[in-house]
C-alpha cells in the first residue's frame, strides 16, 4: 500500500485506500473536498452533492483521523502547486477512527504559535509538514552512516549509559544507586574511554549513534542530550582518518541532495584560520579573508595603535551600504573584546578619522591599494583577529555573501594541546587529555606551553560538526599530560585506573572523530533552531514542556535511593 502523497496521474482507475488526519474541508455548494494528510503529503477527496456520505464528511472536524476507500480519478480543476494536484478520490466508504478537538495550534508550516506552545503540544507540532521533513533527513543522515562505515569492516557497537564520572570538562548527569549508598553512576559526556578501550579489545574499527549528555548552559544549537556519530579506529594516520570524515559527510550530503563544493575539502591550521577567519569554525562559503597590517599602518601616532596587532579586510565596492550607522553597530558587536576598530573609505579621496594622522607614505600605499567604493575594517590588539571575525560574519549576513553557494567544508588541525585559564591559575587540555601531543616525552614535561596536538575538527558553514584526535597509547606520555593539567597520579588512577591500567596491557596506536548528528541535520534542514531537528527536544533552561521532566519523585523513591 501507497502513502496516499505517492499517488499520481498514471495511478487513476485503482481503488485505493487511503487514511490520515483531515487538513481541512472546502464546501463548494455542489462539491465537498476534503484535504487528508499522511506524512507523505496531501490528497484531495471528493463528494457531490448527492453523496451518501457527504452528511457524515461535512460533520469531520479538522485533524480527526479517518480512511476512505474509492477510485483514482482525474481532477477537472488541477492544483501545479501539489504533487497529487492532477487527482482526487472519489470516496465509497469512510470510517472515522478518532475525532479530534480543535488544536492550540495551527497544523501547517507557518504556524503562528509560540515556541512554548508547540513544545508543550509537540505531538501535534511534529504533524507539520517541515518537522517531519526534518525528521527524514535525520534518518537519512544515519542510513548513509551505516551505508558508508559497514562495508568499509567497521562494526556498530553500544558502549554504557549508566558509567562512571570522570569530571572534565562540562558537569556530568548523576543517577543515583539503590544498592550503594552514597555511590551514584553518571550519564556519559561522550563514550570517549569507552571506545578507546575497544582499541585495546583489538576490534579495530568502531562505531555508534551514541547519546550524550552534559549538564551545562544551553543554546540554540545545543541541548542536554544530544547524538554523535562516533567513530574509533586503530592503525589509522591523522590523514586517515580526516580522509574517511570527508568521505562519510560528502556521502551524508550526496544522500541528502544536498550541494557540497567539488573541491577538497580546505585544510587549515589552528593558527591559519584565526588569522585569515578570526575563527576555529570559518565559513567558506565567501571570501574576506584578513591581512596583517601592523607594519603597513602600527607606526601611526595614536596610543591605541602603537605596538599592537593590526588586522584589515577590505570590502570592495560596498560604501553605500556601509553606512556610518552599519559600520558603529560593528563596533557595538566587538565591544566586549577591547578590540579598537576603525575604517578607511576611498571614493575620489581617503575618508576616516585614522587619514589625517597617515604618514605620506602610509596614505600613498593605502590610496593605491584600495578602488573607489572600498571600505578597509581595521581591529586593533590581542583580540583584534575574533573582532574582525565577528564582523565578516555580519558582512556575510548584510551582504547576503553565503546566500545561493554551496554548503563548504574545512578540516582545522594542529590545535593547541593545553590553553591557559588565567582565573583558575591551570592549563586545560583544549580538546581532552587523552589527545596526542606533537612532541616527545620532553617536550610535554619541559615545555607544554608550546606542544601543538593531532586533534582535528570538520566545519561546514562556519558551524563545527565533528571533531577528534589521534590518542595517547603510551602509559608515560599519558601521566606526562595528567602532571601538566594538575592531576596527580593518585588523583589520576582515582579518576581513569581501569583506563590506565588497560594501557599496561599493549595498546595499538589509534584514533577517531565524532560529529554532531544534530548539527549536520541543521545544516541539511537549512534551521538555525536545534529543537527543529529533535522529536522530543527541551527547552533552553533544560525542560521537557511536554512530559514536565525534571519533575520531583516520590519520598519511597527516595528512600530507596538513600536521599534526603
Amino acid at each position: 500500500m501507497k502513502n496516499h502523497g505517492h499517488y499520481r496521474l498514471a495511478d487513476v482507475g485503482k481503488t485505493v485506500t487511503v487514511q490520515g488526519f483531515v487538513q481541512k474541508k472546502r464546501n463548494l455548494g455542489q462539491l465537498l473536498f476534503i484535504d487528508l494528510r499522511d506524512r507523505s503529503g496531501l490528497i484531495q477527496l471528493a463528494f457531490d452533492a448527492d453523496h451518501p456520505l457527504r452528511d457524515e464528511a461535512e460533520r469531520l472536524k479538522n485533524e480527526s483521523v479517518i480512511s476512505a476507500t474509492g477510485q483514482i480519478v482525474e481532477r477537472s480543476s488541477k492544483n501545479p502547486a501539489l504533487p497529487t494536484g492532477e487527482i482526487e478520490v472519489s470516496i465509497d466508504t469512510l470510517t472515522l477512527h478518532s475525532e479530534a478537538k480543535q488544536p492550540p495550534l495551527l497544523i501547517q508550516d507557518d504556524t503562528d504559535a509560540l515556541e512554548d506552545t508547540r513544545l508543550k503540544y509537540r505531538y501535534l507540532d511534529l504533524r507539520r509538514p517541515v518537522l517531519q521533513k526534518n525528521l527524514r533527513i535525520r534518518h537519512t543522515i544515519m542510513q548513509a552512516v551505516r551505508e558508508y562505515l559497514n562495508p568499509e569492516g567497521f562494526l556498530e557497537i553500544e558502549t554504557p549509559i549508566l558509567t562512571r564520572s570522570t569530571p572534565e570538562g562540562a558537569r556530568d548527569y548523576v543517577v543515583p544507586s539503590r544498592l550503594y549508598e552514597g555511590d551514584f553512576y553518571a550519564l556519559p559526556q561522550s563514550p570517549q574511554i569507552f571506545k578507546q578501550l575497544l582499541m585495546v579489545g583489538g576490534l579495530e574499527k568502531y562505531y555508534q549513534i551514541a547519546k550524550c549528555f552534559r549538564d551545562e548552559d544551553l543554546r540554540k544549537d545545543r541541548q542536554p542530550e544530544f547524538t554523535q556519530i562516533d567513530i574509533e579506529t586503530a592503525f589509522y594516520s591523522e590523514d586517515d582518518i580526516t580522509e574517511m570524515a570527508e568521505g562519510l559527510i560528502r556521502h551524508i550530503f550526496k544522500s541528502a541532495h544536498e550541494p557540497l563544493d567539488e573541491a577538497p575539502f580546505k585544510r587549515l591550521t589552528y593558527t591559519e584560520a584565526m588569522n585569515l577567519y578570526g575563527s576555529d569554525k570559518p565559513d567558506l562559503r565567501f571570501g574576506l579573508t584578513f591581512e596583517d597590517y601592523t607594519e603597513r599602518l602600527g607606526t601611526i601616532p595614536l596610543d591605541f595603535i602603537q605596538g599592537k596587532l593590526v588586522k584589515g579586510l577590505v570590502v570592495k565596492g560596498q560604501n553605500q551600504v556601509l553606512t556610518r550607522k552599519t559600520l558603529d553597530g560593528f563596533k557595538d558587536l566587538i565591544q566586549d573584546l577591547n578590540a579598537p576598530f576603525s575604517f578607511i573609505k576611498k571614493e575620489e579621496a581617503l575618508s576616516g578619522s585614522l587619514v589625517k594622522h597617515l604618514s605620506e607614505a602610509q596614505h600613498a600605499d593605502l590610496n593605491a591599494a584600495l578602488e573607489a567604493g572600498d571600505t578597509l575594517l581595521l581591529t586593533i590588539g590581542d583580540h583584534a583577529n575574533v573582532a574582525l571575525g565577528r564582523i565578516r560574519l555580519a558582512l556575510r549576513d548584510l551582504l547576503q555573501l553565503a546566500d545561493g553557494k554551496p554548503h563548504a567544508a574545512a578540516i582545522i588541525t594542529d590545535w593547541p594541546m593545553f590553553e591557559y585559564d588565567a582565573d583558575e591559575n591551570r592549563y586545560y587540555a583544549t580538546h581532552h587529555p587523552f589527545t596526542m601531543p606533537k612532541g616527545d616525552l620532553k617536550t610535554i614535561q619541559e615545555s607544554p606551553e608550546t606542544l601543538m596536538s593531532h586533534a582535528y575538527d570538520v566545519v561546514i558553514n562556519g558551524h563545527e560538526v565533528g571533531g577528534g584526535s589521534l590518542r595517547i597509547y603510551d602509559a608515560r606520555v599519558q601521566e606526562a599530560v595528567f602532571a601538566h593539567l594538575g592531576l596527580s597520579l593518585d588523583e589520576a588512577k582515582e579518576r581513569f585506573g581501569f583506563f590506565l591500567d588497560a594501557m599496561q596491557y599493549g595498546v595499538p596506536p589509534h584514533g577517531g572523530i565524532a560529529f554532531g548528528l544534530d548539527r549536520i541535520t541543521m545544516i541539511l534542514a537549512h534551521t538555525e533552531n536545534i529543537r527543529d531537528v529533535i522529536a522530543f527536544p527541551k527547552t533552553s533552561s533544560a525542560q521537557d514542556l511536554m512530559s514536565e521532566a525534571p519533575g520531583p519523585i516520590s519520598d519511597t523513591q527516595k528512600a530507596e535511593l538513600h536521599l534526603k
